[in-house]
């Protein structure tokens, strides 16, 4: 009988330091749960279904509900990565937000492409300031105050009701925040895209990748890219004119043609390092095979120094 105690009590410790070893380490984990941003999620959605091909036992579940929703899950716990596309905070940071580069993109600015001024809108496009009169400052209201000649109507104003990357970014290229943004609140790009293509008089902004058809590399649609007026001198220049075509307008983010913001770095984050095998695994796949689908996904790779620099945090 003693030496039955013996062995349980054997048996048990064995097992409680299994468990702890377990819980200090995290090789065990075979699950790694992700939410955040629309603008990151076909690109991870397409990371986690190759990934699991070539690793099967690890079950990946990824769900879009903005950026704000992603980073509050992640640093309460709730997930084990959040996609960010917007930089992090310092409250953020300071919360023990820890964040690995992954890819680029940019929101951009969009019209119904049966807007009564579509023609003058691709040949000068909007500056700057113009988006910024549109969205912040309400001093232009009507399509006629951007083409002089007959009532086109008055501008629908589309922006994201949702805590968001894209509100931010599109925001802080016109010097202001998301709270100050003009327009009706839709959820979620997908939800912009499809307010815009049912309207012929809005305008509103969105993630490369919820205007772009992956396929096709053109604009979906009933949607169509206001071209940035970089420059202010009141066309489209050659140089100018990137908008046309998936491929041209992610090298223009690529070569830093496009204006930053709104291009933007995209992130995965984790509330500290990952101790757990299973992501910082998967994180480092990211960084190395998975590259080879940011492309066809529709997003921009992120530079061969920046990589480098990213995963190195993996083994710091």
């Amino acid at each position: 009988m003693k030496l039955f105690k013996a062995f349980i009590f054997i048996i048990i410790t064995i097992q409680a330091l299994l468990f702890f070893n377990s819980c200090q380490f995290g090789s065990d984990k075979k699950n790694i749960s992700i939410s955040g941003a629309f603008a990151l999620y076909p690109l991870t959605v397409k990371w986690a279904e190759e990934y699991q091909k070539l690793h099967p036992e690890v079950s990946i579940d990824v769900s879009a509900g903005g950026a704000g929703k992603g980073m509050t899950d992640v640093l309460s716990g709730m997930v084990d990565l959040a996609m960010l596309s917007r930089t992090v905070s310092t409250e953020e940071i300071a919360n023990k937000a820890w964040s690995v580069t992954v890819a680029r993109d940019a929101v951009i600015p969009i019209v119904n492409s049966s807007n009564p001024c579509i023609h003058d809108i691709l040949e000068q496009g909007l500056t700057q300031t113009q988006f910024s009169d549109i969205y912040v400052k309400n001093k232009i209201v009507y399509w006629n105050q951007i083409k002089p000649s007959t009532d086109y109507g008055k501008i629908e104003i589309y922006t994201r009701s949702d805590a968001c990357g894209a509100a931010e970014i599109w925001a802080k290229y016109l010097g202001s925040n998301q709270e100050s943004l003009a327009g009706t609140g839709v959820f979620g790009d997908p939800g912009i895209s499809d307010a815009v293509m049912h309207d012929k008089l809005g305008i509103g902004y969105s993630n490369v990748i919820y205007v772009f058809d992956t396929k096709t590399r053109k604009p979906y649609i009933g949607l169509t890219v206001i071209p940035i007026d970089i420059n202010n001198n009141g066309k489209i220049d050659i140089n100018e004119d990137f908008c046309k075509s998936l491929d041209s307008l992610m090298n223009a983010i690529s070569s830093n043609k496009y204006p930053s913001p709104p291009a933007r770095d995209l992130y995965l984050i984790s509330k500290e390092k990952p101790v757990q095998k299973t992501t910082l695994d998967f994180l480092n796949w990211i960084l190395t095979d998975g590259q080879k689908y940011v492309h066809e996904a529709g997003f921009v790779q992120i530079s061969a120094d920046n990589i480098t620099e990213q995963k190195a945090k993996l083994i710091k």
